[in-house]
């Protein structure tokens, strides 16, 4: 897989936002084949800092269930990987800009 193919969007909660202000971690969605070497040099080289470690887990898709008039209608989410980006010291990252 090629660094300018893997999408890095940002997830952005209240425990990573905790996680950010703490311990420098930084979460993105990636792309399922991707693997740590690969998300390393990507955020690497579109934010132009230091990665210290990746962490990776591939998040299950939930199940779902709509009612409707012609009766019960159910599917299922995609499964997603999730990689956690912890930054050396002294490098941070401006996802959302300031307020």
């Amino acid at each position: 897989m090629n660094t300018k193919t893997i999408r890095l969007e940002p997830i952005y909660t209240e425990k990573m936002a905790r996680l950010q202000d703490v311990l420098n971690k930084y979460a993105f969605k990636v792309d399922k084949k991707a693997n740590k070497i690969e998300i390393k040099k990507a955020v690497e080289k579109k934010f132009e800092v230091k990665v210290k470690s990746v962490r990776t887990m591939v998040m299950p898709g939930k199940m779902r269930q709509q009612f409707t008039k012609g009766g019960r209608s159910s599917g299922r989410r995609a499964s997603w990987k999730k990689a956690i980006v912890t930054l050396e010291e002294g490098h941070s990252l401006e996802l959302f800009g300031k307020a």
